[in-house]
């Protein structure tokens, strides 16, 4: 006896649906398959069709005719040839063919080395993520990283280069050890080595990481774009100022986005501290202010360092005295205070009389101090007055007098050995060389917005003016002219700055080739320098301290 057929089960509207779909896509791609060389011949053609349009329409009208009858010539030379129009249509099908074949395809997400590099970061951030009593958690372990990660971008490298990422609601994102505590685990799960910028949108509880380029280090010191009273600082990222001053490089001339320092009557930040390890370019820095300042200004520089970074400028005209000494440095200050204080007395006299400010008074004067604790130490085993203590009234009444401070000091121990005025009144601060988040945030009031790097070039470093946000720093390079272990160029460009150097007597320029040791005071010069100075009437326009420096 035969067996029945089973019955079939009918199909619903949705089954046929999807057998249409996948009928209709499977016939699609046989049809791809075998219609594939006719495809790549039209786009070839349909490429070299477009090309040939576009050369047509940039050539001369003038260059046309000849063109054409040149083309017309071949194509009449082709259909006369033997098999000519045969060989002329093989030929172009196969340019068409090669020309329209398949480059490489566009990467459209992660390889695997990513996917796992993705992976193993989103783990990462599960248990600062999480919570049990999330229902829905967007972190969980074996979760899928895609719902957190909403943008990534990877280098030649396979490392980070930027990451979006979604985090709960939940998370303390106003709280900076929480904050931090996800800082430092991306920044060594992405790699180390690089500068992460990290940016937070609370509102949208959204967090950006992306990696910032190195700042240029081919900026040499140069006569720069400024305004009165203004000066360059350094450089710093496009993003971060809204000001761009032309600057000539080792490439060429370009755009830079400068960082500008505001001194004068109304500038709220008119004294500056500068802070750095050994050869972080706390002294480069000096030099790059006091070139840019020697055009509108006198400037007096008192070296605690003791290594001769300031002998080029000995001798300069408008540089007031460069000393080395304990008792030059005490004489030039004590004569600093007491031309801080005749400005006021003589601006104050002016203004009652109903005159302008005399021009004397008017006038920058720039005190520049390298290490100040050095000669502190000096002073207190000689039993004589700490300098820091004289510039307590540049410090406190210099911006109404025309009368600007700039003190760098080493960052070993820099809190204890600066004075309760230069920490202060020094609200434009720079921290340079690589040094702890910590120490930087002790020393601009405010931590850095990127992760600092363990090896950095000299001169690179951070800055904030007054209140404002930290900014990152390249100062420019402005080597010794003297010191034969810098670069050619930029010694040369420094020498090209430096004002025409005096006689100290007659004042009469002299050979800028002499050697500059005659101009920086030394231990026994500077006793002279004092007994001078001891005699001089306070109020005087030209320090009795210029004997040693030679103006």
């Amino acid at each position: 006896m035969a067996r029945r057929p089973l019955p079939r089960i009918p199909l619903g509207g949705a089954d046929r649906i999807a057998r249409s779909r996948e009928f209709a896509r499977t016939a699609a791609d046989n049809a791809t398959d075998v219609l594939h060389p006719l495809i790549t011949v039209s786009r070839g053609l349909r490429l070299l069709a477009v090309a040939g349009r576009r050369k047509w329409a940039g050539m001369p009208k003038d260059r046309r005719g000849p063109t054409l009858f040149l083309a017309a010539a071949c194509l009449m030379v082709v259909v006369l040839l033997p098999y000519g129009p045969l060989l002329g249509l093989i030929t172009v099908m196969g340019v068409a063919g090669w020309t329209g074949r398949q480059r490489t395809p566009v990467k459209t997400g992660p390889d695997e080395a990513e996917l796992t590099r993705l992976k193993a970061l989103y783990e990462a951030l599960v248990p600062y993520f999480a919570v049990p009593e999330d229902p829905s958690p967007l972190f969980a372990h074996g979760g899928e990283w895609s719902t957190a990660f909403s943008d990534h971008s990877f280098d030649g490298d396979g490392r980070l280069t930027r990451l979006k990422l979604r985090y709960p609601a939940y998370f303390p994102d106003g709280e900076p050890e929480a904050r931090d505590r996800i800082e430092q685990l991306l920044h060594a799960k992405s790699g180390r080595g690089r500068e992460y910028l990290f940016v937070w949108d609370e509102e949208n509880n959204h967090l950006v990481m992306s990696v910032l380029p190195p700042l240029p280090t081919t900026i040499a010191a140069q006569r720069f774009v400024t305004g009165p009273g203004e000066t360059v600082l350094g450089f710093t990222d496009a993003g971060a100022v809204t000001r761009t001053v032309p600057v000539v490089d080792a490439d060429g001339t370009s755009d830079a986005p400068p960082v500008v320092w505001r001194t004068g009557p109304r500038s709220t930040e008119p004294h500056l501290l500068a802070v750095g390890l050994p050869g972080s370019g706390t002294s480069t820095l000096l030099r790059s202010i006091a070139l840019q300042a020697l055009p509108h200004g006198d400037v007096l520089v008192v070296d605690g360092s003791g290594t001769g970074e300031y002998t080029c400028l000995a001798g300069r005209s408008g540089v007031l005295a460069v000393e080395c000494g304990l008792s030059g440095a005490l004489a030039s200050l004590e004569w600093a205070a007491h031309e801080t204080e005749r400005r006021l007395i003589s601006a104050n006299r002016a203004r009652q009389a109903g005159h302008p400010a005399p021009e004397d008074t008017r006038r920058p004067l720039w005190i520049l101090v390298d290490r100040p604790s050095t000669f502190g130490h000096l002073a207190a085993a000689d039993g004589r007055q700490d300098p820091q203590r004289l510039l307590e009234v540049p410090l406190r009444h210099g911006r109404a007098a025309a009368v600007t401070v700039v003190v760098a000091e080493q960052s070993d121990g820099a809190q204890e050995a600066l004075s309760e005025a230069v920490l202060g009144h020094t609200r434009a601060r720079v921290a340079l060389g690589p040094m702890a988040p910590a120490l930087i945030e002790s020393v601009l009031g405010a931590p850095p917005h990127t992760t600092p790097t363990g090896e950095v070039p000299p001169g690179r470093g951070y800055a904030r003016l007054g209140t404002g946000g930290v900014l990152r720093l390249q100062v420019p390079a402005t080597p010794d002219p003297f010191d034969e272990a810098a670069g050619e160029a930029e010694r040369r460009a420094v020498l090209a700055l430096l004002p025409e150097r005096e006689d100290s007597v007659s004042g009469v320029p002299v050979d800028p080739e002499v050697s500059p040791a005659t101009g920086v005071s030394g231990d026994r010069e500077v006793s002279e320098v004092s007994e001078v100075s001891e005699v001089g009437v306070p109020g005087v326009a030209v320090p009795a301290v210029e004997t040693s420096a030679g103006r």
